[in-house]
């Protein structure tokens, strides 16, 4: 099973960011306040309990923890703050992102299957 591996420093996110060329990186911004992202956060667990695509990282950023590192991420990217929110980033851009309960199993599993 793939894993979500915690960014929590702009090193990390710098190298998840520049690793993107080699390999698209999924990253999963996350409140352990939010209700909505606890949601979001079990169906992001379930594509990767499923069958998770096995080119792509996956890393997650914890917004209220982490504070810094999720601004910097959403400065770095060009992608306006939410949170829960996913960003797919590919040669060190981002080429999709959704938020909040558009966040699904199934929504991952079709975007990541053409990753």
């Amino acid at each position: 099973m793939k894993t979500l591996t915690r960014m929590n420093s702009i090193e990390q996110l710098n190298d998840g960011i520049a690793l993107s060329s080699e390999a698209p990186l999924l990253l999963f911004k996350h409140s352990t306040r939010c209700p909505i992202s606890a949601h979001a956060y079990k169906e992001v667990l379930a594509y990767l309990q499923d069958s998770p695509a096995d080119k792509v990282n996956y890393s997650i950023i914890y917004v209220v923890e982490d504070r810094s590192i999720s601004l910097e991420a959403a400065d770095r990217l060009g992608v306006k703050h939410e949170s829960p929110q996913v960003i797919l980033v590919k040669n060190g851009t981002p080429v999709w992102h959704t938020s909040h309960s558009q966040i699904t199993s199934s929504g991952l599993s079709a975007v990541l299957s053409e990753s």
